[in-house]
């Protein structure tokens, strides 16, 4: 599997292993808080707060600041805050394509604070559309190898409409339309299938290969990117060896 799609998988298994940091429920927060002022507060009625918060508590989010962002998002009380979705384009030293998503509530301090980490890394930050056209949207679903198995979520995936489903190491991968993500993961979900993650990816088309120093230096600028309040996701195309990605791995630790 392509290093980028690895190296997804792996943040998601660390974001587990941290969740009681305070990067990871504000994160869940913010999404928390889209969700209630794009459909409303009743998770019942809304399929995508009821997953934004389904994604909260798997990073053990108390109850409390869950209701406090559903109240932020949906307008009730003093707290209420509009955040807007962003999207920042550019490059890392070694020449690979980035794509930063960002919910802010304050685009002119963003958008400094993003040009400074580019240039503190060593990349470039570039215009809207530079780099896009290296990447398609793509939901993806993870489930855990013991969880189910190849009859079930096949047969899952093939009347569910998914794209692709495959065994990833020790992960089962479902692929579908960005539009039918939330579907998708419903008809798991009723399955009785535990999820392990569930979101869009913007997935290479064209990816770049990196020797073992543009790996690293690539790897730090995401790094110091996704600990920036206001990003949610980094994604980039990079296309690093199996040795190099089980020492960047290990040093998660």
């Amino acid at each position: 599997m392509a290093g980028h799609s690895k190296w997804a998988n792996i943040k998601h298994r660390k974001a587990r292993q941290d969740a009681v940091k305070s990067k990871a429920w504000s994160r869940c927060a913010r999404a928390i808080i889209v969700a209630a002022r794009n459909g409303g507060p009743d998770p019942t009625m809304n399929l995508t707060l009821r997953y934004a918060i389904d994604d909260a508590r798997a990073v053990n989010m108390p109850k409390d600041n869950i209701e406090k962002a559903i109240k932020k998002g949906a307008g009730i009380g003093q707290d209420a805050v509009e955040y807007v979705s962003i999207r920042y384009e550019g490059y890392s030293p070694g020449g690979v394509a980035m794509i930063v998503d960002i919910l802010t509530d304050n685009r002119n301090r963003t958008a400094a604070e993003i040009r400074h980490l580019f240039d503190k890394g060593g990349g470039n930050l570039g215009a809207n559309g530079c780099v896009a056209f290296n990447f398609q949207a793509r939901g993806v679903i993870t489930i855990e190898k013991d969880k189910t198995n190849e009859d079930q979520i096949t047969e899952i995936a093939i009347e569910s409409g998914a794209h692709d489903v495959g065994l990833d190491d020790d992960l089962w991968t479902v692929t579908t339309e960005p539009t039918e993500l939330l579907n998708i993961r419903q008809v798991i979900d009723e399955a009785g299938v535990e999820i392990e993650s569930a979101e869009v990816r913007m997935i290479p088309t064209v990816t770049v290969k990196c020797a073992a120093d543009d790996a690293r230096r690539t790897l730090r600028l995401m790094e110091m990117l996704e600990e920036q309040d206001d990003v949610q996701q980094v994604w980039a195309n990079f296309e690093i060896s199996d040795e190099v990605l089980a020492e960047l791995e290990a040093g998660m630790g």
